[in-house]
């Protein structure tokens, strides 16, 4: 569902991303990783609007055959009608709200256009109403999901920190995403909340979104996904199963742990 060709972001003399590819299928768990400064958060930057490529393409395509080239939306366009959402590696909640209010504000612009933006409101011809519940149904779902139902009239930045991560992918999930991007979803997570998390995530595909994860932590990409890309430099040096990628001397000279100094051990040997 989503195809990156030839992929190139330049930022003066530095290239952050090089001539990358890669297919990430629907109905599937799609991982990049690389070491830190491989180019990963600037791959996800490019996806969802935040920076222009330099070079390179970016199609998603629905489910319904309807295509977007991502490469040439504004950022606000590729959230609204390519239906991409995104999390970020560090929690961007609005602490002072409720769980249920952050739940609520994901949904604001389908609420506003019940309206008619006002003023529909005025002729007294409003549909907010229905639309109200409707949102506040969709939130209590995923209240149900992240497992915070108890606990929705409490300000998000009360919460946990393993809660508050997985608030902030249900308020994601609020805007009914085809993609659903993830930046380290697991960062600073204990094991316990990582296998949550890991739950969440395998809910997320079971009910058709398709996720594409930036993580570190291997136990959660190895569990859950479906294909990795490892980056390293900006340039891809994997892309299979998680099975593949165990397995790759590349990948494991570059990222799992078996570098120089290990090479170096052996010949001495």
């Amino acid at each position: 569902m989503l195809e990156v060709s030839g992929l190139t972001m330049r930022f003066g003399g530095l290239k952050a991303v090089d001539g990358l590819s890669f297919a990430a299928r629907a109905g599937e768990i799609t991982a990049v990783i690389g070491p830190n400064g491989a180019g990963k958060t600037t791959v996800f930057n490019c996806i969802t609007g935040f920076y222009r490529p330099t070079e390179g393409s970016i199609v998603l395509t629905h489910p319904s055959g309807e295509r977007f080239p991502l490469q040439r939306m504004p950022g606000h366009r590729i959230a609204s009608a390519a239906k991409v959402a995104r999390t970020f590696q560090n929690i961007r909640l609005f602490a002072g709200m409720t769980v249920l209010e952050n739940l609520l504000v994901a949904q604001h612009n389908r609420l506003m256009a019940s309206t008619g933006f006002g003023v529909l409101a005025v002729l007294g011809l409003s549909r907010y109403p229905a639309a109200e519940r409707a949102a506040v149904d969709k939130a209590r779902h995923w209240l149900d999901a992240i497992g915070l139902t108890e606990r929705a009239d409490d300000p998000a930045g009360a919460l946990p920190y393993g809660a508050q991560r997985r608030l902030e992918i249900a308020r994601a999930m609020c805007i009914d995403p085809v993609l659903l991007c993830l930046d380290e979803p697991a960062a600073g997570l204990n094991p316990r909340e990582s296998e949550e998390l890991n739950q969440l995530l395998l809910k997320i595909r079971g009910e058709g979104c398709s996720l594409l994860l930036i993580e570190h932590d291997m136990g959660v990409v190895m569990k859950i996904s479906d294909h990795i890309v490892v980056l390293d430099h900006g340039k891809k040096i994997s892309d299979g199963t998680p099975q593949d990628v165990r397995a790759d001397p590349a990948v494991i000279a570059a990222y799992l742990g078996e570098g120089e100094e290990d090479e170096e051990v052996e010949v001495q040997a």
